[in-house]
């Protein structure tokens, strides 16, 4: 696959740094970097589809924001948010349908959905969105809802890919976000204090820390739901059969995930 310019200092190369403790500001900027670069290689017919799903939004992005990127955030969330909540629905009915337990899917997914739907609410802090992103946050929803229910339903393994191919990009949207930040293009403004208080930010964080924790959030969506995509080569449905292993419990209180006592 053909590498992008002008995104990142190293790119979609996969590699893997380890880093550690101690390590200079520089060398710890390459490993972040690096990380944020990894790219799932297309592997069949299947990975064609997702990444062809993947460029063809990312092109209509591109034509609609340029780099409004603060406008084009408030869009991309909304939607951005749909397939945790799908994909969550659609496990949710499955185990009860299969009377298996989801190993966890069902909950991380609708923590995907959540957490996509806080990004929203801060870039909505930021920037006020106008009239007509209103309405195509309503008919990008709208569609966009009812696309991935039935890839859902009749391909899940490609409909996670294309998950994982959306952060993908979406990573490289915020990226592209701090370089502008960075260039004086964007004022670097004050967080809005519900972000401070989800992320546990410092009480003076400002845009350019909001966005590196929203792309710290994508990272992590990326990887699960690639890893939920391999998983879907090896069986076709998450969990085991209820009675056959120890089933994976809500979290409780504290937030923790419980097992069942022995």
């Amino acid at each position: 696959m053909s590498h992008r310019p002008n995104r990142f200092d190293l790119r979609h190369t996969g590699a893997r740094v380890r880093c550690s403790v101690g390590q200079t500001g520089g060398w710890l900027h390459i490993c972040v970097m690096t990380e944020l670069a990894r790219h799932h290689e297309v592997q069949g017919l299947s990975d064609r589809i997702a990444l062809g799903i993947t460029k063809f939004l990312r092109f209509l992005a591109d034509v609609f924001f340029a780099k409004r990127y603060g406008h084009r955030a408030i869009v991309l969330e909304t939607v951005a948010a749909v397939p945790g909540m799908v994909g969550g629905m659609m496990n949710h009915l499955k185990s009860l349908r299969r009377m298996r337990d989801d190993d966890g899917w069902i909950r991380e997914l609708l923590d995907e959905a959540e957490n996509e739907r806080m990004h929203l609410m801060a870039f909505v802090a930021l920037f006020k969105p106008t009239w007509f992103e209103r309405f195509l946050v309503l008919l990008a929803q709208g569609v966009f809802w009812n696309f991935y229910f039935l890839l859902y339903l009749f391909a899940p393994r490609t409909a996670h890919r294309t998950i994982g191919y959306f952060e993908e990009e979406a990573i490289v949207s915020y990226t592209e976000f701090l370089n502008e930040i960075d260039a004086g293009n964007f004022e670097n403004c004050p967080a809005p204090q519900l972000a401070i208080d989800y992320w546990k930010m410092k009480p003076d964080a400002r845009l350019r820390d909001l966005v590196i924790a929203v792309r710290a959030d994508e990272a992590k969506h990326r990887d699960v739901n690639h890893d939920f995509a391999e998983k879907l080569d090896r069986t076709r449905a998450p969990g085991v059969k209820l009675g056959d292993g120890e089933a994976t419990l809500p979290p409780g209180p504290t937030g923790e995930t419980r097992r069942p006592a022995a």
